[in-house]
């Protein structure tokens, strides 16, 4: 029986940071126990389920169950509702969660991963500042699990960092208050993102249109706390929309919560604990993906572990710090790009994103492309610029 055992890792959260976590560290033969407090692995997908191809063949290559929609095209609309188009450099996908989450935390336990669902986690167990373990319920009945090292994978709302006395607060600016809804009944092109750029649409962030199908898509936005304290809720933003855009929708699902558009916690890991994915602040800040990110911190602070526990190394917070240097130099230096680029971009006007728009439909088809976008849109600040070749030599 689980509870009954030691385990060399727990981890809090079943998403693709705690799944892909313990995939790796299973593979590299450690024990891990997976506790995750929902019912099923992969509800409820808060999450626009958007992913580029590469970064998903970094980790599996794609699986047709998880796709709903490959996309080639991206349009944008302007607040004077002109729009441009352009082909991407690289295609992406919308995914089934519900199907994509299943799948991966099914590969952690092919791999020997132990996962428990309604399982919830509420406390860390601690013995001379090390993290040893966690408590929680299971089925009304309160457990407690020890383990070698504590792995916090449990979303935006991680408690388990704070948990250790590690600084999670986020600014106002830097948590969107989000919102989606998955609707049929429309008439979308199946092979193109479309995202929609205003303060009447999305004060502080944007509105997106990501299709699942012809007659299907995920429609929802993210506006910056900072516009959400006004009293205009986001739900009233999204709803203003679908009346005007798709009046005729049927509302199969909604989710909302809060998404963290900010930089990766300067703190990642504490004396046998490590945060990943959305726990870490690894959502990318520009457009609040965190699909592949997540993961990809999971891939890194697993193989770290594995690499410590397997050679009987101390768990102390030095060791662990391998991981946050490894996720720094490959994906946290791209974050702080991006986290400059929103902080430029959403503070634009509307007047300001309307003439980005003209001199973007100006540029000839063929030359168009996401780099040609950024850098018409921050050609005014030079060091901008700078991060936006920058940060597309790495795509």
């Amino acid at each position: 029986m689980w509870k009954k055992q030691q385990f060399d890792v727990v981890v809090v959260g079943g998403g693709p940071a705690g799944s892909t976590f313990a995939r790796i560290a299973a593979r590299g033969g450690l024990s891990v126990l997976v506790l995750e407090k929902d019912r099923d692995i992969g509800v409820p997908v808060r999450c626009g389920e958007a992913v580029s191809d590469a970064g998903l063949r970094i980790f599996h290559e794609p699986r047709d169950r998880w796709i709903k929609s490959t996309i080639t095209r991206i349009k944008l609309v302007a607040p004077n509702e002109s729009s441009v188009e352009f082909d991407m450099k690289e295609k992406g996908y919308i995914l089934d969660r519900r199907i994509f989450d299943y799948d991966l935390a099914d590969m952690a336990v092919e791999e020997g991963a132990i996962v428990i669902t309604k399982a919830y986690v509420d406390g860390l167990l601690i013995d001379n500042d090390y993290a040893v373990g966690v408590k929680g319920t299971y089925l009304n009945e309160p457990f407690e699990v020890r383990a070698k090292l504590v792995v916090g994978a449990d979303g935006v709302e991680s408690r388990v960092g704070r948990w250790m006395g590690i600084r999670t607060q986020l600014k106002l600016k830097d948590m969107e208050s989000a919102i989606q809804k998955t609707v049929s009944g429309i008439d979308v092109e199946p092979d193109r993102f479309e995202f929609y750029l205003s303060k009447k649409w999305a004060p502080g962030g944007y509105l997106w249109v990501f299709p699942k199908g012809r007659h299907m898509a995920n429609i929802g936005l993210g506006i910056s706390g900072n516009y959400a304290r006004e009293g205009k809720a986001a739900c009233r933003f999204l709803d203003e929309f679908l009346e005007w855009k798709y009046p005729q929708a049927s509302v199969l699902t909604t989710v909302a919560g809060g998404v963290p558009v900010a930089k990766t916690l300067k703190q990642i890991v504490a004396n046998g604990l490590m945060l990943v994915g959305d726990a870490a602040r690894t959502v990318n800040p520009m457009t609040g993906g965190g699909i592949i990110s997540a993961m990809r911190s999971g891939l890194l602070a697993a193989e770290t572990a594995v690499e410590l526990i397997k050679n009987r190394k101390d768990l102390h917070m030095k060791n662990l710090r391998e991981y946050e240097h490894r996720w720094h130099k490959i994906g946290g230096r791209n974050h702080e790009r991006y986290y400059r680029l929103k902080e430029a971009i959403f503070r634009f006007s509307d007047d300001d994103l309307n003439r980005i728009a003209s001199r973007i439909a100006a540029v000839s088809v063929d030359d168009r492309s996401l780099l040609k976008l950024f850098s018409i849109a921050v050609a005014q600040k030079p060091t901008l610029l700078i991060d936006v070749v920058r940060l597309f030599a790495r795509l």
